[in-house]
C-alpha cells in the first residue's frame, strides 16, 4: 500500500535559532573599490562556491554570492544530506528489526513512519541552509538571489521575479554544479507523477513504492535502492558495467553486488535497460544482458545516472568562457578559464562529481583569485565514498589501475569478521584492500567495504597525500579493539606480516 507523506513542519526553535539573536554579526568590509562592487562574485553556493566565498572573505577580499535557487546547493539540498538522512532512518529501521542478535528483546513490530522520516530529512536539511547563511553574515558576504548572466568579462546581470540587478567585480567563480539529465530511453515518457523519478524527485518522494526499477549501479543507484528495500520496495537494481561501483575496485562493486543481494536487492549487472512501456499501475521494463531479455514490471523507474553542467543562458561564450561537452574548460589545475579574471570548479567543470572535492578546488581557486598565486590543485588522494550499509570508500589507485600504469604491486587484505569490534557491534561484513608498489612499498591506494569506512578512509588518505609505505603504516599503532584494526592488519598483509591471516 502506498504511503502519503505529510507536509514536513520545522520545529519553531531552528526557525527562532536562523531569525533570531544566535545569529553572528555582519562583519562590514569596505568596497572593492569604486569601479567594483566586489572584489570576487561566486556564482553557486554549493559545496564548492560557499566554501570558496568564506575562504575569500577569510583573506580579506570583499565577496559577493549570486545563487538562484537555495544556499548548499544539489548537495545539500536534493543529494548528499537529504539522503544521507533516508539512509540512517533505513539503517536504524533495520538495527531494531534485528535487535535480538544482540541479546534485545522488542515487543511489537518495528515499521517506518515515513511522512516523520520525510520530515525528519527536510529539518536537517533546513538547519544546515541556515547555518550556511550565519555565516555568509559572518564573513561579510553578501547573498544575492537570482539568475546571473554575463554582459562582459567584469559584469553580470542577476534576475529574480522579473527584477535585474547589475553588478561588477574584479573577478569571477563559476560555480554553479551540475542538474539531473533525463536518460534517452525508448517508450519512457513522463516525469515524477507517471511515476519516472530522477535523483531530485527521490529525496522527496512522495510515497514508497510496492516495486522499483533502479537504473544505474553507481553511488546515487545503489545508495536509493538501499533506502526503498529497507522500506518495503521490490527493488531491481539495474547496472551496464560488470559490477556495480564501476568507479572503484572491482573487489569493492563485486562485494557490494553479492550483500545487496543478500539483503533482497534483485542485482542485474552487465545490463541495460533497452525500452519501458507504460502500465495501468506503472511500467514493463525490458532489461538486457547479453543476448538475454527480461521483462520486469515496476510502479516507479528510477533514474540514477545522467547530470549536466548548469551553464546554459549565461551568455558564457560570448565573453570568452570556453565550454566543452561536459561544461567549462579550465586551462589548468589552477582552475582559471580562458578569460583571465574568471575562474571555475566543481561539477560545472564536468570533472570529478563529489563535494568535497568542489570544495578543496573552491579553496584553492579563491587563493590564487585573491593572493595572486598559481597553485595547481593534486588530485593524486580524493576519496571517494558510498553511504549504502554496508558502507564503500576508496582513494587512490585500484588495483587495475595501478597495473595498468605499469606498477608491480603487492596486495593485502584483511576481512572485517575476524575482528572483536566487529563482532562486538554485530557488523562483520566487508573487508579492506590495500594496493602499495612492490618496489618501494609506497601505498598506492586503499579500498574498503564494510561499517563506517566512510569514516576510516580519512587514515588512507592521508598515507597516499604523505606517500607512506605500507611498511610505515603496518608499524604505525592502531587501537583495540577498532574497526581500523582491519586497515592494519591489510598493511602488515602487503608486506608479508599479517598476524591474524589463517
Amino acid at each position: 500500500m502506498a504511503t502519503k507523506v505529510a507536509k514536513p513542519s520545522v520545529a519553531p526553535s531552528l526557525v527562532e535559532q536562523i531569525s533570531r539573536g544566535t545569529q553572528p554579526e555582519e562583519q562590514p568590509q569596505t568596497m572593492a573599490n569604486e569601479n567594483f562592487d566586489a572584489d570576487l562574485i561566486v556564482i553557486g553556493a554549493g559545496p564548492g562556491g560557499y566554501v570558496g566565498a568564506i575562504r575569500a572573505a577569510q583573506l580579506g577580499a570583499k565577496v559577493i554570492c549570486v545563487e538562484k535557487e537555495y544556499l548548499g546547493g544539489t548537495c545539500l539540498n536534493w543529494g548528499c544530506i537529504p539522503s544521507k538522512a533516508m539512509i540512517a532512518s533505513v539503517e536504524r529501521l533495520q538495527h531494531v528489526q534485528h535487535a535480538d542478535a544482540l541479546g534485545i528483546e522488542i515487543k511489537g513490530e518495528a515499521k517506518m513512519d515515513f511522512p516523520k522520516m520525510m520530515a525528519r530529512k527536510e529539518k536537517i536539511v533546513l538547519a544546515q541552509r541556515g547555518g550556511i547563511g550565519m555565516l555568509f553574515k559572518k564573513n561579510g558576504i553578501r547573498h544575492v538571489e537570482g539568475f546571473a548572466s554575463f554582459v562582459d568579462a567584469h559584469t553580470i546581470e542577476v534576475t529574480k521575479d522579473g527584477k535585474k540587478e547589475t553588478l561588477r567585480a574584479k573577478n569571477f567563480l563559476l560555480a554553479m554544479g551540475s542538474s539531473v539529465i533525463r536518460l534517452n530511453i525508448p517508450g519512457l515518457d513522463g516525469g515524477r507523477e507517471e511515476g519516472v523519478w530522477t535523483s531530485d524527485d527521490t529525496v522527496t518522494a512522495p510515497f514508497v513504492p510496492e516495486s522499483m526499477l533502479v537504473l544505474g549501479g553507481g553511488a546515487v543507484g545503489t545508495e536509493f535502492s538501499y533506502v526503498f528495500n529497507g522500506l518495503g520496495t521490490k527493488v531491481t537494481l539495474v547496472e551496464m558495467m560488470p559490477t556495480l561501483i564501476p568507479q572503484m575496485d572491482g573487489d569493492l562493486g563485486s562485494e557490494l553486488g553479492k550483500l545487496l543481494g543478500r539483503q533482497g536487492i534483485k542485482v542485474m549487472t552487465g545490463s541495460a535497460l533497452e525500452k519501458v512501456a507504460k502500465t495501468k499501475k506503472g511500467w514493463k521494463c525490458t532489461v538486457k544482458k547479453g543476448t538475454q531479455t527480461e521483462e520486469i514490471e515496476v510502479q516507479v523507474v528510477l533514474l540514477g545516472v545522467g547530470r549536466k553542467a548548469n551553464t546554459e543562458n549565461m551568455n558564457l561564450e560570448k565573453i570568452g568562457v570556453k565550454l566543452h561537452k561536459r561544461g567549462v574548460e579550465v586551462a589548468d589545475d589552477t582552475f582559471v578559464t580562458h578569460v583571465p579574471n574568471i575562474y571555475a570548479i566543481g561539477d560545472v567543470t564536468g570533472r570529478i562529481q563529489l563535494a568535497h572535492v568542489a570544495s578543496a578546488e573552491g579553496i584553492c581557486a579563491v587563493t590564487n583569485i585573491i593572493k595572486g598565486t598559481q597553485t595547481k590543485f593534486d588530485y593524486k588522494a580524493v576519496p571517494n565514498c558510498v553511504y549504502t550499509v554496508p558502507e564503500v570508500a576508496s582513494v587512490g589507485l585500484t588495483q587495475s589501475e595501478a597495473e595498468t600504469k605499469g606498477y608491480e604491486v603487492s596486495v593485502g587484505k584483511a576481512n572485517f569478521r575476524i575482528f572483536g569490534k566487529a563482532m562486538a557491534i554485530g557488523e562483520q561484513d566487508g573487508f579492506v584492500k590495500i594496493v602499495a608498489d612492490k618496489k618501494y612499498g609506497e601505498v598506492l591506494g586503499v579500498h574498503m567495504i564494510g561499517p563506517h569506512v566512510t569514516d576510516m578512509i580519512a587514515a588512507g588518505v592521508a598515507a597516499i597525500n604523505l606517500e607512506a609505505t605500507a611498511e610505515w603504516m603496518a608499524g604505525t599503532i592502531h587501537a583495540h579493539p577498532t574497526l581500523a584494526e582491519a586497515m592494519l592488519e591489510a598493511y602488515e598483509d602487503a608486506i608479508g606480516h599479517a598476524i591474524h591471516k589463517m
